[in-house]
């Protein structure tokens, strides 16, 4: 099903590792996820702020335990692991409670190369479904402002459900078009992820649709399209500050000759050499020539022996598939002094407690660690959101941080959002479920000897009530310390507060 025209052009390309390509094309996939920090230990925190001796590893042992089977590091992903096709972790109760991603090895090296941090202002400028942002989330523990934004309605839709999933407190998600959002957000990001839609040619080997989609018309409009949306996410970006541009194809017009061509046009940007891991191999100088006509290659001549800083990830040279990264910083110009403009200069009112007194009557009764931010209504709803967070109006917004809750006829209902966020330590109710070790890779069999907690779990998850002893009120329910869920207790059964539309059975 590989397109002729994709093969002559890779042969052209690869020479005589073009034999060692095709091959590998009948190779096994590789199985790989990504443990999430936002969940680590039960605690909302993330490695870098551990004090145990050593945290991944301590929660790679701990899925170890619950698949009953090894997990592999991915080299250039600290909280990445391959698994072996023997365990389905995506029908598993801590997959619902957002303890880890399933994502292909390859896509998590943009996200490490971003080097975000704590506190910052990031963009995630083409984000469905979700797996750059959670990984970018997971690294910035809660402080700073996320904005993961998706054109496409019903991507963006799912992007937020992921965005949930994996309790993501600091996170706005956005459905715009990269030049809107460049008039709204000049100068604003410390860091921007463009992740670029793509002809797909890196994933043929997974994907048998991205063959039937391939052309060579396809490949030169993707590569206009990535230019556009490259050069917005310039303007959007700090002095001093870092994009960086992948793909998952391997064509040079949407790879070397993107960054060629942007440098061209930006000269107050320039490429990071940053460190290659095993397998992964450099841009190619005769690929971005390609890319240039002649009059453009005198004005490209200095800029050319830094293609090879960027990083071609070909499949039959590491364990993944194909990618391209590039990483781009924006010159500091210490003489130039911009006026604040756009969402800079503004900054966002909450409601005043008065409005929202039903929710901390609630909060007083069920928090021993309110959640942090700037409180604002969207009709019922109640969110929170970082206090960097500039005013929303004027553009599309399907999450506006995190969902605390929505208020119903004097009362006030907190969200499964919400739930998915909080850790059992920050709670004063909690029912914490457990799953035996090494019984985890597959569902119940409920026969006499099963554990009570394993059905529980299970039952809970497609939707049922429990019994349970102690007081009247919300509680967080939680699976091996993971919280997954809101249950109502009265009169001894713990009523299920599991949303409808995730309700499933996983047996």
């Amino acid at each position: 099903m590989i397109p002729t025209e994709f093969k002559t052009r890779m042969k052209e390309m690869l020479g005589d590792e073009y034999n060692d390509f095709i091959a590998g094309y009948e190779r096994m996939n590789y199985h790989s996820l990504r443990i999430n920090p936002l969940k680590h230990s039960y605690n909302h925190c993330c490695f870098e702020n551990d004090n145990s001796p050593n945290p991944i590893s301590n929660e790679k042992q701990r899925l170890e335990n619950t698949f009953g089977t090894s997990l592999t590091p991915v080299k250039w992903c600290r909280t990445g692991f391959y698994y072996d096709d023997t365990i389905r972790p995506g029908k598993h109760p801590l997959h619902e409670a957002g303890a880890y991603y399933i994502q292909e090895a390859s896509a998590m090296a943009p996200a490490e190369y971003l080097d975000v941090n704590p506190g910052e202002t990031v963009l995630d400028l083409c984000a469905a479904p979700g797996g750059k942002s959670t990984q970018i989330a997971g690294k910035m523990a809660g402080k700073g402002l996320l904005i993961s934004n998706e054109i496409i309605p019903n991507r963006a839709k799912i992007l937020s459900e992921n965005i949930e999933r994996m309790g993501i407190r600091n996170a706005v998600v956005t459905n715009e078009s990269s030049e809107r959002l460049a008039q709204f957000f000049p100068d604003f990001f410390d860091k921007i992820m463009v992740d670029a839609p793509c002809s797909g040619e890196g994933m043929f080997r997974k994907n048998s649709s991205a063959c039937e989609e391939w052309s060579p018309d396809n490949v030169t409009n993707c590569a206009k399209r990535q230019a556009e949306i490259l050069c917005n996410a310039a303007m959007m970006l700090k002095n001093g500050g870092r994009i960086v541009y992948s793909t998952c194809t391997f064509s040079p017009e949407e790879n070397e000759g993107t960054i060629i061509h942007f440098l061209l046009r930006n000269p107050d940007f320039s490429l990071v050499n940053v460190e290659k891991y095993d397998g992964m191999s450099c841009g190619s100088i005769s690929f971005a020539k390609m890319c240039l006509k002649e009059t453009q290659l005198p004005k490209a001549e200095k800029i050319l022996p830094t293609i090879p800083y960027t990083i071609r990830m070909l499949p039959h040279k590491l364990e993944g598939e194909g990618h391209f990264v590039a990483v781009l910083e924006k010159k500091v110009d210490l003489n130039v002094k911009k006026e604040s403009k756009g969402a800079k200069s503004r900054t966002l009112k909450g409601v005043n407690d008065k409005s929202i007194k039903e929710y901390l009557n609630f909060a007083n009764s069920f928090f021993i660690t309110k959640p942090g931010g700037t409180h604002i209504l969207f009709g019922d709803n109640l969110y929170i959101v970082p206090e960097i967070c500039p005013p929303l109006d004027g553009i599309r917004v399907l999450r506006a941080g995190l969902l605390l809750g929505t208020f119903l006829k004097n009362r006030f209902e907190p969200s499964h959002s919400l739930a998915l966020a909080l850790s059992p330590a920050e709670v004063k109710n909690v029912v914490n479920l457990s799953l035996p070790a090494s019984k985890q890779s597959s569902a119940p069999s409920y026969d006499d000897n099963q554990d009570l907690d394993d059905q529980i779990i299970y039952q809970y998850i497609n939707g049922e009530t429990f019994p349970y002893d102690g007081e009247k009120g919300w509680y967080l329910i939680a699976v091996n310390g993971y919280s997954i869920g809101f249950g109502k207790l009265s009169s001894g059964i713990m009523k299920n507060h599991y949303p409808k539309g995730l309700r499933k059975d996983l047996t």
